[in-house]
């Protein structure tokens, strides 16, 4: 059986014999909204919540709309129009409106991914700038959570009369869904913030997982931190296989995210009979897949559906490489990953830049052996970043199947992290 797999902006074809096939994991999409105009309009004028996004603009001196960097799939350059719209018709003109795009701790985008994002029409005539979570000047101290986290906050988010986030809800493999609270934290959040928020005492929770938002303490510190400066109005989409609008999300903080949320988990789920001996997945192709640090995302949203010891392949493109320098320099310079993981969990231990993202790449090297195909990044290179490399999925598959043996069965994730593998067995 020949299946297609999300790798990249092109895709990928990869040949499974019949009689090894387990199944493949790809729960039906939504479908596509008729008129995105029209439901993005219907969505701002008649909000879950709170008051429509034109009669907010008419009580406010100034906005701010956060919106996502190029590593989301996000049509933000067809709905901002009609934001500005609404804007608009509640008096407010376009030179009191500032675009902060919501990078977090990823970096910057350029310029041409500001064009992309925003619109080349769009973008010359807006301000538009990045939140740049590593310099203390640009944020303010809103507060601190329950649980102790200090929370610094961008300072064009917070000193804006009005605040808007625009996002995507996606399964999200740590804080249960994207979007809503999540552009705040870790969107326009100091570095400070998120490695905390990033710590092991949060991701080594078990509900620190994909579609679990009840008793995820990852959800809940970014819900906590958000409220401190919520935004007055969200919106938030979802999005099918070929990345097209299925739903139109609008309103108050918190209320509209939820809505959203149980769409999604309506339409993301796939359950297989039980773990498989192999899982080939992927990290859901380009913007996603651009890297060897988003890559691990799609690493652990397998897990549950790979048995303990089993063979996990991954394809996911990594056009930019491995990552940011920390990430790269912690893969490089740890041999032994659980060495790593109970280094990050001393008390002298000082929190460092996207080593969360190690810690969860240790989860999944732990539960499994997981073999990668990577073009972007150099085989030499990727065989030192605790993966196995490969340079077709065909490949990888054909030594999976030699190992073990003729009973073994192979089970097809072709959307990776956009989908919530449960195992019928397991599932709770």
């Amino acid at each position: 059986m020949d299946v297609r797999l999300s790798y990249g902006e092109r895709g990928l074809t990869v040949r499974v014999p019949d009689d090894r096939l387990a199944g493949v994991l790809a729960p039906p999409d939504a479908p596509p909204v008729a008129n995105l105009d029209e439901a993005v309009r219907a969505s701002l004028s008649q909000p879950i919540g709170t008051w429509p996004l034109a009669d907010l603009a008419s009580e406010s001196q100034d906005a701010c709309i956060v919106v996502c960097d190029a590593t989301r799939p996000v049509p933000t350059r067809s709905i901002l129009p009609l934001v500005l719209a609404a804007l608009d018709d509640g008096g407010m003109p376009r030179e009191r409106v500032t675009v902060l795009i919501a990078t977090g701790t990823h970096r910057p985008a350029t310029w041409t991914e500001m064009l992309h994002i925003v619109g080349e029409d769009l973008a010359p005539h807006l301000r538009v700038v990045n939140h740049v979570g590593d310099d203390p000047v640009t944020h303010v101290d809103v507060g601190r959570t329950e649980r102790g986290t200090r929370v610094l906050l961008d300072a064009t988010y917070c000193e804006a009369d009005l605040k808007i986030t625009l996002g995507l809800i996606e399964p999200h493999f740590m804080a249960g869904y994207s979007g809503g609270r999540k552009m705040v934290m870790p969107g326009v959040a100091a570095l400070e913030t998120v490695l905390a928020w990033h710590s092991p005492a949060f991701l080594e929770h078990p509900r620190s997982a994909s579609g679990v938002i009840e008793g995820n303490p990852v959800h809940e510190e970014a819900t906590a931190a958000a409220r401190l400066c919520p935004p007055d109005f969200t919106i938030d989409v979802t999005l099918d296989a070929s990345n097209a609008v299925t739903g139109v999300f609008a309103g108050g903080f918190d209320a509209a995210w939820r809505a959203g949320v149980a769409f999604a988990d309506a339409h993301c789920r796939a359950r297989a009979p039980e773990p498989a001996d192999i899982v080939v997945t992927t990290c859901a192709g380009y913007p996603l897949d651009a890297t060897f640090y988003q890559a691990v995302k799609g690493m652990v949203g397998a897990l549950p559906v790979v048995k303990p010891g089993g063979d996990l392949i991954i394809a996911a493109e990594c056009r930019e490489g491995v990552g940011s320098d920390a990430f790269r320099d912690m893969l490089l310079g740890w041999e032994d990953l659980e060495r790593f993981v109970a280094a990050i969990q001393e008390p002298g231990w000082t929190p460092t830049r996207d080593q969360w993202e190690v810690e969860e790449l240790a989860t999944a090297v732990r539960h499994c052996n997981v073999t990668c195909v990577a073009e972007g990044i150099p085989s030499e290179l990727l065989g030192r970043l605790h993966v196995t490399p490969a340079e077709t999925v065909e490949a990888a598959l054909a030594r999976a199947l030699d190992r073990r043996g003729p009973s073994a069965r192979v089970l097809l994730m072709p959307r990776g992290p956009y989908v919530i593998a449960e195992a019928a067995e397991t599932a709770g």
